[in-house]
């Protein structure tokens, strides 16, 4: 027997040293059970099906266990022989008639080739590093191990809690192209399931099996919400914040986009003469005129009363775009295409009343100026410029975008160029039902971030008159998950983190783990 290293230190509790072997790289050692005591055949074991104790032998069998690494000479790991006895089961009924005694899952766990001790380091290996990274390191600290059992285990051990689930967040995540859904533990701070779908009757099973679940945080989408109501009635629905908000910013930028007609009114950009357009602002503006020709069409159609399947039929338009323009929508001006030389402008203004007119020398000052772009769009822009002075002494006026509009009145207000207060000004004296709607959505962002439900009812009401009417509406009718977002602590964004966190390891495969070891190594992720 072999004297470099203490044998009680690799022999688990409950089980007896017999003797060791060698073997050309292990050393191997022979354990049986503590209960198993030699020439004592008063032992019992119970039965896993019936759970009845018998003591009637039926035979022994050696089984072959991986521990832990070693380095002693030659000898890199240490294996366990350990005696197995098979009892009888002597109840007649039963269906086992011959079973194994069991160690303990904290010793020798059923059927497994590794002790209980060697799965907890392949486990933390397996969650630490992931598949392959984790068996190159494995190899490495002498323990041989696959990655597909790496993954293996960690699907194993990633055992739901004992404690019922209380607080969960559900969000969409997507294994391929729409499809998936991922149910976070919000309390717990982890991933409880993936689901494979995103359909309403999936999210609903799920939610079924789990009673005890009394709030439910969740995208404003529909579906969930849905599926949330159907199968916890009495379970608060909780809206993300971020979504909220995100929602009534869109809301606004809708409400710009439907106010451009009005707006270049107010800025004075109505008129569009065609000899200052270049070529593709030409094929752009022809494009623009016929759309014109069938938003009237349908217009006319939606002010006698004719229904939107019934104009769908006689214009061949789809029904989303019927349904713009009827409610308003689609409508907007031609609008030419913001160019790199916009920043530029009042350099080449200067240039030109200096005298300079040449195109490919204004092209070679900008350049000493940081201007990064082609000498094509210096052209055209000296082009459009002698055209103007040679028509009618007027320029081609460009509004801005209708998102640019959105940020200046919003997020860029307190940090405008020259000119943009002037614009900002106008817009708001003439559109202002535009400069309400802005009111409006700044107001519901500070009682989002102040948590003011007060404030609430008399938003919705003040909001169904306004350029946001729509958005207003969508509160109304999810009113109570909104309530709760504004006086609840919990929102989704624990299951963006996870989201965040899963593409990361979904990186960490290299491809070739398979789909369901795949989900295991997710949801065993701490």
């Amino acid at each position: 027997m072999r004297t470099g290293f203490r044998i009680s230190s690799l022999v688990p509790s409950g089980l007896v040293f017999d003797g060791v072997s060698d073997s050309e790289d292990s050393v191997i050692l022979a354990v049986r059970s503590e209960a198993a005591e030699a020439q004592s055949e008063a032992a019992e074991a119970q039965c896993p099906l019936c759970a009845t104790a018998s003591r009637r032998i039926h035979s022994r069998y050696i089984r072959t266990s991986g521990t832990w690494p070693i380095c002693h000479q030659r000898a890199e790991r240490c294996a366990f022989r350990l005696l197995t006895r098979r009892f009888t089961c002597e109840v007649a009924h039963c269906r086992r008639r011959i079973f194994a005694e069991r160690f303990g899952e904290d010793i020798v766990p059923l059927r497994r080739r590794r002790t209980a001790r060697l799965e907890y380091i392949v486990h933390h290996l397996g969650l630490a590093l992931g598949g392959r990274p984790a068996a190159s390191f494995a190899k490495r600290l002498m323990l041989p191990v696959s990655n597909d059992t790496l993954l293996r285990v960690v699907r194993r051990r990633a055992a739901m809690p004992t404690d019922p689930l209380l607080v969960v967040g559900i969000d969409d995540w997507a294994f391929r192209r729409n499809q998936g859904t991922i149910v976070c533990d919000l309390e717990r701070r982890q991933i409880v399931t993936l689901l494979p779908d995103r359909e309403t009757a999936t999210v609903q099973a799920w939610l079924s099996k789990h009673p005890a679940i009394n709030i439910v945080s969740r995208d404003r989408g529909g579906g969930y919400g849905e599926a949330a109501a159907k199968a916890l009635p009495n379970a608060i629905q909780v809206a993300d914040r971020w979504h909220l908000m995100e929602n009534a910013s869109a809301a606004f930028l809708d409400a710009v986009c439907r106010s451009m007609n009005r707006i270049r009114t107010a800025i004075g950009t109505t008129t569009i003469a065609p000899e200052l357009l270049t070529c593709a602002e030409k094929l752009r503006y022809q494009g623009y005129l016929r759309r014109q020709d069938s938003h009237a069409v349908v217009t006319a159609l939606a002010s006698d009363g004719v229904s939107l399947k019934e104009i769908v039929r006689r214009t061949g338009h789809s029904r989303n775009l019927v349904r713009q323009i009827s409610r308003g929508g689609g409508t907007d001006m031609f609008r030419t295409r913001q160019s790199t030389l916009d920043g530029h402008l009042p350099f080449l203004d200067a240039q030109w009343s200096g005298g300079c007119r040449n195109g490919a020398e204004l092209w070679r000052r900008l350049k000493g100026q940081g201007f990064k772009g082609s000498l094509r769009v210096v052209a055209e822009w000296t082009t459009r410029r002698r055209r103007a002075e040679t028509i009618s002494h007027q320029q081609l006026q460009k509004v801005p975008a209708a998102r640019t509009i959105a940020q200046l009145m919003t997020t860029k207000r307190d940090h405008l160029t020259r000119a943009e207060p002037v614009t900002l000004a106008v817009i708001e004296q003439n559109v202002s039902m535009l400069a309400d709607a802005q009111a409006l959505v700044g107001r519901f962002h500070a009682m989002i971030r102040r948590k003011a439900e007060i404030e609430l009812e008399p938003w919705i009401e003040e909001s169904k008159r306004s350029l946001i009417a729509s958005f207003a509406n969508g509160i109304a009718n999810d009113k109570g998950a909104v309530h709760a977002a504004i006086t609840q602590p919990w929102s989704n964004g624990q299951v963006e983190a996870q989201i965040t966190k899963l593409k990361l390891v979904k990186r960490q495969m290299y491809g070739r783990a398979k789909l369901d070891l795949f989900q295991a190594r997710l949801i065993g992720a701490p």
